[in-house]
């Protein structure tokens, strides 16, 4: 996946491309006969995850004026579709002009590259988890992934359990791993 150019690197496409490459790995390495398999995400299939993905920041960043050209088609080659899609999102937020633009978040006035780090960079790591989970691979979550994921989680409180975000957190059993604690906090059994 291109990087963007080093004039115009923003932070946001700094963290989107940390984000989004090991996403791309494990899409890239899904058997074709697997993208029909069951997610975490109830009534989700693997392909049904890309096609969020896809789909949510397609309609954040094109509702605030974004030109991302035609949505890729996830249901033909999911794989191939998130990669086009990623490498669209990081050309245009890859441009200070479209990432300092300012928008309306849910907590008041932030810019269109906070909003998009914030949630669907976030985002993109539990979606890898579902991903990952679904085709019988293995996520590689990191440390500092966690770190994420887990500090996002309490900062956003009961918010991040508002319907289409994330479900409630699950009980864990005594002794669980670091993974399955702070997935547990977004609604995941690990």
């Amino acid at each position: 996946m291109p990087t963007p150019d080093t004039a115009t690197t923003t932070p946001v496409a700094t963290a989107y491309t940390a984000a989004v490459e090991p996403l791309l790995a494990v899409a890239d390495a899904v058997p074709a006969d697997r993208w029909d398999a069951a997610s975490p995400c109830e009534g989700w299939t693997a392909r049904d995850v890309v096609a969020h993905v896809v789909d949510t920041q397609r309609e954040f960043l094109t509702g605030r004026g974004v030109d991302l050209g035609p949505a890729p088609d996830v249901a033909a080659d999911p794989a191939a579709a998130l990669r086009a899609h990623a490498e669209r999102v990081l050309a245009a937020v890859g441009d200070p002009v479209v990432a300092d633009a300012r928008s309306d978040g849910f907590s008041g006035p932030t810019t269109v590259g906070e909003t998009l780090e914030q949630f669907y960079v976030w985002d993109l790591v539990p979606h890898r988890w579902d991903l990952a989970r679904a085709t019988g691979q293995d996520a590689g979550l990191t440390d500092a992934e966690l770190d994420r994921l887990e500090a996002g989680a309490r900062s956003w409180g009961d918010a991040l359990y508002t319907e289409g975000i994330c479900r409630p957190g699950v009980e864990v059993p005594d002794g669980a791993g670091r993974e399955a604690r702070v997935l547990a906090l977004i609604g995941r059994r690990a």
